[in-house]
């Protein structure tokens, strides 16, 4: 089979390859494998949810919608981030999509070209580069290093835009690290991209997954509504990961753009979840709220736990569901040791460098999992590792 020479340039998501290994690893040798490696609530959609979408589909709402979604939904996703936010779009700059992640293709497919670049946070979600480098355009790494709390260093990010930057990826809560940006990083980014012309994606899947301090969107400074691009859905907050819906909140100018994508790629979003999503976002919120409070309980333990090993530390992260632990003193490459992790401990975690080359000396473990199960794992990373230790990386 001879593939266009665009496809070698598209990369994957190690997490699933990770999951589909450790599963094999269960079947075929009988092992209890922990896995601590999906980004995905391991809680049930709430019930109000769930009852909706049945009621849609038993109602007959299982048709073509319009591509740019129905007007319920559009407009039950523009009341929500005004509640959250303070920040008002309208309905008909609302996209929603099988999945936050084909505004994502969308906008990076629309935006950029070959000689033109896009930058994106390195460690980082590893879609955005790869759609990025299936784009034909150039992508640059800003790194998210950990004396600045894997946050974005604003003046490190000024000296990577040239006349050739067209957008501006930023993740915050950001998947691994679960780093969150200021109030005080978001305008300065805004400002400097308004000083050099480009737009900013701004990915806020994990928005209300956040502990201990108050959320901040660059949405905010966005005024007239002509730079930012926010990127959000279901799966998270309300463990809808595989119902598939999320959307773009767009400039007015991009939004039709985005829509007629869509229409070449899926046509429309599922009617009956978009009836679902409507009820996610008006009614009960104590689903999401009970979740983030056992989240928030799980990452003080796994932090905790994880510190008393011979050769980690880790950092206590302010959002999502992941500890992304310094293993630089262990003396283990991060993919060698998530390896060894897997086939001997049965513990399934990602390396550090999935997510790019920064994450070389660190591992990525999801939270998503019970206190029981992260209990066991920590038990026997901490019974292995005092044996393991050479000489640290450098």
């Amino acid at each position: 089979m001879k593939f266009a020479k665009r496809m070698s340039r598209l990369g994957t998501e190690s997490a699933f390859e990770m999951l589909a290994r450790a599963q094999r690893l269960e079947r075929e040798k009988n092992i209890k494998v922990i896995h601590l490696q999906i980004g995905e609530p391991d809680f049930d959609t709430p019930r109000n949810i769930r009852d909706e979408a049945i009621k849609a589909i038993n109602n007959g709402n299982t048709h073509y919608t319009a591509p740019a979604g129905t007007p319920d939904a559009r407009a039950a996703i523009s009341e929500y981030y005004y509640k959250l936010r303070g920040v008002r779009y309208d309905p008909d700059q609302i996209v929603v999509t099988p999945g936050s992640k084909l505004v994502m293709f969308a906008v990076i497919m629309m935006l950029a070209e070959p000689g033109e670049e896009i930058i994106y946070p390195d460690p980082g979600y590893p879609i955005y580069k790869s759609v990025i480098d299936f784009t034909g355009a150039t992508g640059v790494a800003v790194p998210l290093r950990e004396e600045n709390q894997f946050r974005l260093d604003v003046k490190e990010l000024k000296k990577l835009v040239t006349p050739r930057t067209r957008l501006l990826i930023i993740n915050s809560p950001e998947n691994p690290t679960g780093s969150v940006l200021t109030r005080q990083d978001l305008e300065e980014i805004y400002k400097l991209a308004c000083d050099h012309d480009f737009l900013i994606m701004a990915d806020e899947i994990y928005s209300r997954i956040i502990y201990d301090i108050k959320y901040e969107s660059i949405s905010q400074f966005d005024t007239h509504q002509d730079r930012v691009i926010i990127l959000d859905g279901l799966s998270k907050v309300y463990a809808m990961c595989g119902w598939r819906l999320g959307w773009g909140l767009l400039p007015r100018e991009l939004a039709p753009a985005v829509a007629r994508l869509q229409t070449n790629i899926s046509s429309c979003a599922t009617s009956f979840i978009q009836q679902a999503a409507v009820e996610a976002l008006r009614g009960s919120q104590d689903g999401p709220a009970a979740m983030v409070a056992e989240f928030k309980k799980r990452r003080d333990f796994f932090v905790e736990g994880i510190n008393q090993i011979e050769g980690f530390s880790c950092m206590k992260p302010n959002g999502a569901f992941y500890i992304w632990p310094n293993i630089k003193n262990t003396g283990w490459e991060s993919k060698e040791l998530a390896e060894y992790m897997l086939t001997e401990l049965g513990v399934a975690g990602l390396a550090g460098t999935a997510f790019g080359e920064h994450g070389q000396g660190y591992l990525r473990f999801s939270y998503a999992n019970s206190i029981e199960n992260i209990k066991l794992a920590l038990g026997r990373m901490r019974e292995a590792m005092p044996a393991l230790i050479k000489e640290p990386v450098r």
